[in-house]
């Protein structure tokens, strides 16, 4: 297993600035290239507490790759249907370039109903949006006068620049929250995945990667050449009831987050997002002992989370890498430094070691 870390804010101007949320941020970056983890990554969202403090992650993410060597910088994801593919290849090119070959390029549909209205893009066509868009910015990173003919987009002959540093382009990540289908197409376009385990129970999730993987193979991509990510909230402790009692105020207020986030589904449907009208009400409470017990959650004293990570390991496997969403906002920046010191001084040296 390889570890990074993953900012997912859930706060508002009520809660905290986002001055201070950015600065707290880029301090844990600088953490993160002390401990020798992975990657640092941030999410796509708009409007709400629930991850609206972040609706450009490539501007956050090159003030990180500035103040970095080392660790990976990706996005988690953005969103091709809310802008032209033109602009987002190129804002992605360039952070590849700031960054000197460091981008992970996760792309998404969103699922947001006021995010898709804001933009003036229907949600149905979210998923043809989704896959054109990534097909035309992997064209633009590799090819020269392009000439693109799309249902939503069509330019050309153009010639993007800058060229991405890395050849043939950055890894490209999907990422995923439901869809299974999502999960297949995945393997057969031949990218990488990032996921929530969180949204599904482990069975639904394992399936999943069986479908990825095995379509993946299908398509002429060698077996173990897939990339898998996945994001776990985690709060650790030297003491695990201190860490439970942090791990669940984080967790309800980030549901209360979400909750917010997803009121539209109340009274919308989709033919691309099937079953999510029923998110409002699944959101309505956060169940935070029944996702602890699940391993959704990394949330406890070194040895308790490292137990979960062996667990999570049988499951899924050992080369899967974990973002660790150690700062969404709620708990201080303290606790989340200590979060990230006991991880890699006390867990991650530890796996395995039966």
């Amino acid at each position: 297993m390889k570890f990074g870390i993953v900012f997912f804010p859930t706060v508002g101007p009520g809660d905290k600035s986002a001055e201070q949320y950015f600065d707290e941020c880029l301090r844990l970056v600088d953490l993160a290239e002390e401990l020798e983890l992975l990657h640092v990554k941030m999410v796509e969202h708009y409007f709400f507490a629930y991850g609206g403090y972040s609706p450009d992650p490539t501007t956050f993410l090159a003030a990180a790759a500035g103040r970095t060597k080392n660790l990976r910088v990706g996005t988690s994801a953005t969103i091709p249907a809310f802008q032209h593919p033109v602009k987002l290849a190129g804002k992605l090119a360039m952070l590849d370039n700031i960054s000197k070959g460091r981008l992970d390029a996760a792309l998404g549909r969103a699922f947001l109903p006021d995010e898709f209205k804001a933009f003036g893009v229907p949600m149905d066509e979210s998923q043809d949006r989704f896959r054109e868009g990534v097909q035309a910015i992997k064209r633009l990173w590799t090819e020269e006068d392009v000439v693109f003919e799309g249902r939503f987009h069509r330019f050309g002959p153009v010639t993007l620049l800058p060229r991405p540093v890395q050849q043939p382009h950055p890894p490209v990540f999907v990422t995923t929250a439901r869809s299974s289908e999502s999960c297949a197409a995945a393997g057969r376009d031949g990218h990488h995945l990032q996921t929530v385990p969180n949204v599904m129970s482990t069975e639904e999730l394992q399936n999943r990667l069986d479908v990825f993987r095995s379509e993946r193979v299908a398509a002429g991509y060698a077996p173990g050449s897939e990339q898998i990510h996945f994001s776990y909230p985690c709060v650790v402790a030297d003491d695990g009831e201190t860490a439970r009692r942090m791990g669940r105020y984080d967790d309800d207020r980030n549901t209360a987050a979400i909750h917010e986030a997803v009121a539209a589904w109340g009274t919308t449907t989709s033919s691309a997002y099937p079953g999510y009208e029923k998110l409002f009400e699944a959101t309505r409470q956060s169940h935070f002992e029944e996702k602890l017990a699940a391993r959704k959650l990394l949330i406890g004293s070194p040895d308790q989370v490292r137990a979960d990570l062996e667990q999570i390991a049988e499951w899924f496997g050992d080369d899967i890498v974990i973002s660790l969403g150690v700062h969404s906002g709620h708990l201080s920046f303290e606790e989340a430094a200590t979060t990230m010191r006991l991880m890699a001084e006390e867990v991650i040296p530890k796996l395995f070691h039966r």
